[in-house]
């Protein structure tokens, strides 16, 4: 998981023009807002490797997961309206978000860090 969202932040800066043709209009500082949550996945990613932190950044990550989902209902919106080939990967982007904060949930359980005894 900690190199799925490493990966994925580290896209935001590759290709940062794929991310800001899917943002919703209403959001401002489109270029800004890919950056941070680039810098966010990569960050929280990062800290899913450590046992004191994994609680934390999975919290995080639900809570980006949750943060960037209208992202994802917009871009479904626009494939759809344009009737863009890739519509079935933008439509299966939905519920994987679900599967995406489930799988973060999973790692809120496990102990972040064991006191001495």
């Amino acid at each position: 998981m900690a190199i799925l969202y490493i990966a994925a932040g580290i896209n935001h800066f590759i290709y940062p023009a794929f991310y800001e043709a899917i943002m919703p209009g209403w959001l401002p500082a489109h270029r800004l807002l890919i950056f941070i949550s680039g810098v966010a996945e990569v960050l929280l990613g990062s800290l899913l490797f450590f046992a004191p932190t994994r609680r934390l950044a999975a919290w995080g990550i639900i809570a980006l997961l949750i943060a960037i989902f209208p992202a994802n209902l917009h871009m479904a919106y626009l494939y759809y309206t344009n009737a863009n080939p890739h519509l079935w990967m933008a439509l299966l982007r939905l519920p994987l978000q679900f599967v995406l904060i489930w799988w973060a949930y999973q790692y809120t359980h496990t102990p972040s860090f064991k006191s001495p005894a």
